[in-house]
């Protein structure tokens, strides 16, 4: 089994600072994490790793300071790592990142033996777009599993694999054949702690970089800006919200006093519920 996990160096979102002028965020100085999201998806795969045997890839696009990331992400037991990298990727937006990390998943899948799994974080803390895995999924023509929170079951020998979604109405159990794409849910597991032995091989591991040319990619049209119809307008703070937090004591109080107390403090609220009742109650689809 081979699966690959598509990683993100992102600022760390606690120290970013967005530029009072220019209103653009400010990344020089702030230190760089992997995207939390994506460490879920790498715990995923390494238990399958470990289940099923086989190998695990770590894939990533960016600068080559994003090295440090692939690293990490070794240290806490990749088998391997590939940085993608080339000025002509800088300023892609979600449709050119795609089309970049699918291409080279495809060479991935021939130089190292075919892909059984991809797998992404559900979204990225500096983008929140959540756009990528089934952007990825499209191009390389498999089926996308999104928002999942545990793998159920995995039969290699009929490449079928089992997965428990969560959404808006509940769970969802999921069926399918690999190749797939999964993005995993937040909170679904915890990042191990890396052995000393991984860490002392990612002290010294070779990182594969590849340029634009090295993964094939034919049309770098496609790639950065020149690829990218996304136009960021505008990246502002949210102002500060004006009025305070109100306590309301709990304590002791009937559940309808308590109610009350809280309608009294926010008034649009009991509004907003007694429409959405009587909406309910006549079938309005709303």
């Amino acid at each position: 089994m081979h699966n690959v996990v598509c990683i993100k160096q992102v600022p760390d979102s606690a120290q970013i600072r967005v530029h009072p002028v220019t209103n653009t965020i400010m990344r020089q100085g702030v230190p760089t994490i992997i995207n939390p999201y994506d460490l879920f998806a790498l715990e995923a795969a390494l238990e399958l790793r470990d289940r099923f045997g086989g190998e695990l890839t770590v894939l990533t696009m960016g600068p080559p300071s994003a090295e440090d990331s692939l690293r990490k992400a070794l240290t806490f037991g990749a088998d391997r790592a590939v940085l993608l990298t080339d000025r002509c990727f800088a300023g892609s937006d979600t449709l050119a990142t795609t089309y970049a990390l699918a291409t080279a998943i495809r060479k991935i899948g021939k130089q190292y033996g075919p892909t059984n799994l991809i797998f992404t974080g559900k979204q990225t803390i500096d983008g929140d777009t959540a756009q990528v895995g089934p952007g990825i999924a499209k191009r390389l023509g498999v089926v996308q599993l999104t928002y999942v929170a545990k793998i159920k079951s995995l039969d290699l020998a009929a490449q079928v694999i089992e997965a428990e979604r969560r959404s808006e109405g509940g769970v969802q159990i999921l069926h399918t054949k690999l190749p797939c794409l999964i993005t995993m849910l937040e909170a679904t597991n915890q990042i191990r702690r890396g052995a000393m032995t991984d860490a002392l091989r990612a002290a010294r591991a070779q990182i594969v970089k590849w340029t634009a040319q090295d993964a094939g990619i034919e049309e770098i049209s496609k790639c950065g800006l020149k690829g990218s119809p996304t136009v960021v307008k505008r990246v502002f703070a949210p102002s500060a919200r004006g009025e305070r937090a109100v306590v309301v004591e709990a304590a002791e109080q009937p559940a309808q006093a308590l109610i009350d107390a809280i309608f009294t403090h926010q008034p649009k609220l009991e509004a907003d519920l007694a429409t959405l009742a009587r909406e309910a109650r006549s079938g309005d689809p709303r």
